[in-house]
């Protein structure tokens, strides 16, 4: 998420450290940082909230949180401090809810004659530093609000909506089998009855995909003079089941995924309101609050003994109850067991653990002593189809096999693939032969290059066959035809009897063709090929990727060496041309030695 810092400060009375200090103190004690751009006077970070994390700190107001406590700096302006007047009630408009568990709140407001237009500059400069566009002020506000607080919002165009005895009747429903909507990126989808809609019950028009991206028919352009301003709450997995199949993720599904409070809803609509009224005019008519099950206070309790047993502490009852007030939990404690009331946005704190790790990363883990590990009272075990693997793999090695892995999906097999990666393979492999010798094929051309005078293969690996889950062992070379055979288990007596991987570097080939040339050289007995190869490596340069003493004589005083060269880029094809110019530098070079080109 792209955090501003100068919208961070509004949450503080007192200044903020440098961007720098802040993305320092987010990594030790809750996210990564990607990066700090500059954006004329203000620094964007670009934070990478966890997954357990995005019901609360996908927005501005969730980082400050976080930042409040680790930095001990007062949050002096929440948004979602006290409770949201959502007053006065109006009954111009109604909301129904026919899937109370995939919407379990619904918040409607209705304002009239605002006036649409361009948003006041420090509207535009905080959206745009974000890399949001700016639409109109009525769209940017519930952008601006989404961003600040978290809760995703969207406004109707009143004027688009039917009227039936003066009333506007908001339905919240699934979708009808091949029902379609025009998004407002003119975008048209067909619709399935397992998605959720917004739907304009007086017309029995969807003007919504819920909790993903407006319709069209009710979007908001310069006419608009009155609106109804959707902030709801979606089930999360119904929205990521929604955009997942229609292809369409947006910042509100992709914070609708994640898990919102219901609360939350509360919060985002009195900001917006308050936002559209100061900078669009308008009256407000009235609000309706369908909440058939409010969600209930969360309580967990920790005792210090569990805390500093789980984190290797040795933390104080005050220790705790000053992270308890840094993160702006209410608790009560009484002979070192804290209870604390969860904040409705803190949906990841539902057992005692969860409290411990509040306390240990707010504390910060570098100031936690490191404890080694007691010595284990046996051996550990080691696994038996592991360990058969291993003795497997070090003895085809030792023999001139490179290991392979290939694909265990195949054409043909016993076991068809419920979700197939594609509808070339649909099945799971019932032998690895078939993959071994493709996987011969590929390589030969390839021989030069790796260095090897034969191309050898195996793989380890698990195939369905017979009704049931067998791992096999199969060989294939330039010799040999593919075979395979189950692998045996065996137990290990110690890890020590394993053996252990020598590799030190991996490099990457290129994707770029390579070029082989052969040099045979007589030198006076005597000299070693490693003094002639020295020579070919100065004049060949960076181009040459391998080379390799493939031959070597002696007679009548002189010795003949007769090296392979392997020519390759890692960022061109190159041509015959460039080639023959590095051989004729090394012809040179070798001449001017005395040596004799063959």
């Amino acid at each position: 998420m792209l955090v501003s810092r100068n919208w961070l400060q509004k949450f503080f009375d007192v200044e903020l450290p440098s961007a720098e200090a802040l993305a320092e103190a987010l990594t030790f004690h809750a996210f990564e940082i990607d990066g700090i751009e500059k954006k004329g006077n203000d620094n964007v970070l670009d934070v990478k909230v966890t997954p357990n994390r995005g019901h609360d700190c996908l927005s501005h107001r969730g980082i400050a949180k976080e930042l409040s406590a680790i930095l001990k700096i007062p949050l002096t302006h929440d948004p979602l401090d006290g409770v949201p007047t959502l007053a006065p009630v109006t009954n111009a408009v109604s909301v129904k809810l026919e899937e109370e568990v995939l919407s379990p709140r619904y918040i409607a407001s209705y304002i009239k004659g605002v006036k649409v237009g361009s948003s006041p500059e420090w509207l535009k400069v905080s959206l745009e530093t974000l890399g949001q566009r700016s639409v109109n002020n009525i769209v940017d506000a519930t952008n601006y609000i989404m961003l600040d607080t978290g809760q995703p919002l969207h406004a109707f165009d009143a004027g688009e909506l039917a009227q039936k005895d003066g009333k506007y009747l908001i339905l919240v429903r699934k979708a009808k089998p091949n029902e379609t909507i025009t998004t407002l990126d003119d975008k048209t989808y067909m619709l399935n009855d397992s998605i959720l809609v917004i739907a304009d019950d007086n017309k029995n028009e969807a003007i919504g995909i819920a909790g993903v991206k407006g319709g069209k028919p009710a979007g908001i352009t310069e006419a608009t003079a009155d609106i109804v301003i959707e902030s709801a709450n979606f089930n999360g997995v119904s929205v990521r089941k929604t955009a997942s199949a229609l292809k369409l993720r947006t910042d509100a599904s992709s914070r609708f995924e994640q898990g919102l409070s219901p609360e939350l809803a509360g919060y985002g609509m009195r900001s917006v309101v308050d936002l559209i009224l100061k900078i669009a005019g308008g009256e407000l008519v009235g609000f309706v609050d369908v909440y058939p099950a409010a969600k209930k206070e969360g309580r967990v309790s920790v005792s210090i003994e569990k805390i500093n047993t789980l984190l290797g502490s040795a933390l104080t009852g005050a220790d705790v109850a000053d992270v308890f007030v840094r993160l702006g939990f209410e608790y009560k404690e009484e002979g070192g067991m804290f209870e604390v009331l969860v904040p409705f946005e803190r949906l990841d704190i539902t057992i005692p653990e969860d409290l411990v790790e509040e306390v240990g990363r707010i504390v910060g883990y570098d100031k936690i002593a490191a404890v080694p590990l007691s010595p284990l009272s046996s051996s550990p075990a080691v696994n038996s189809t592991y360990c058969g693997s291993e003795k497997v793999r070090e003895e085809l090695l030792a023999k001139g096999y490179s290991e392979v892995y290939t694909s265990v999906f195949a054409d043909q097999g016993e076991r068809a693939v419920l979700n197939k990666v594609d509808s070339v393979r649909p099945f799971l492999r019932a032998s690895l032969t078939e993959g071994l010798t493709e996987a011969l094929k590929k390589n030969i051309p390839n021989k030069d290059l790796l260095g090897l005078t034969e191309i050898k293969l195996f793989e380890i690996g698990t195939v369905w066959s017979g009704g049931k889950e067998v791992v096999m062992i199969g060989t294939v070379s330039e010799k040999e035809k593919a075979s395979e055979k189950e692998l045996e288990a065996k137990e290990a007596d110690h890890y020590e009897t394993l053996p252990l991987s020598t590799t030190t570097q991996y490099q990457p080939f290129s994707k770029y063709p390579y070029i082989v040339r052969d040099i045979a050289i007589w030198v006076p007995n005597g000299i070693e090929h490693i003094e002639v190869l020295k020579i070919i490596t100065k004049e060949a340069g960076e181009l040459l990727m391998r080379s390799q003493l493939f031959d070597q004589f002696e007679k009548a005083g002189r010795t003949s060496y007769a090296f392979r060269l392997v020519f390759q880029s890692f960022e061109r094809t190159l041509t015959e041309t460039e080639v023959g110019v590095i051989m004729e530098k090394i012809y040179a070079s070798l001449k001017e030695k005395g040596f004799e080109i063959r």
